[in-house]
């Protein structure tokens, strides 16, 4: 494991503020992956390479970053319990609408707005 320490400085590189985090080639990663997502559920950051270049960087769903996608912040909530996401991917079908007694559920929420 690379030992990765700039807390206190402030560069480019500011995000590798993480203690411990390793480093993996694609070739590697794809060969242990199940290795590497246990790092990132311990905590962990994995820095993906592409022929010793970064590309990418696996960290924990816990830990998203402020300019996250919608996916990654829906993705998170989810672990948390807070949503559950969507069982198939693609359209919704169409619905049946239904009937309830009483006034329409439009004229009810313009009537609060008031």
């Amino acid at each position: 494991m690379v030992g990765v320490d700039f807390l206190g400085r402030s560069s480019y590189n500011s995000y590798l503020e993480v203690k411990d985090m390793q480093m993996a080639g694609i070739k590697d990663l794809k060969n242990r992956l199940t290795h590497y997502l246990r790092l990132t559920k311990k905590g962990d950051r994995v820095i993906v390479t592409d022929r010793g270049v970064p590309v990418a960087v696996l960290h924990s769903i816990d830990r998203i970053e402020d300019d996250a996608q919608v996916e990654e912040r829906l993705a998170s909530l989810a672990k948390r319990g807070m949503v559950r996401l969507p069982v198939r991917q693609g359209k919704l079908g169409r619905f049946r609408s239904i009937k309830v007694p009483g006034k329409p559920v439009s004229e009810i929420i313009i009537e609060e707005r008031r």
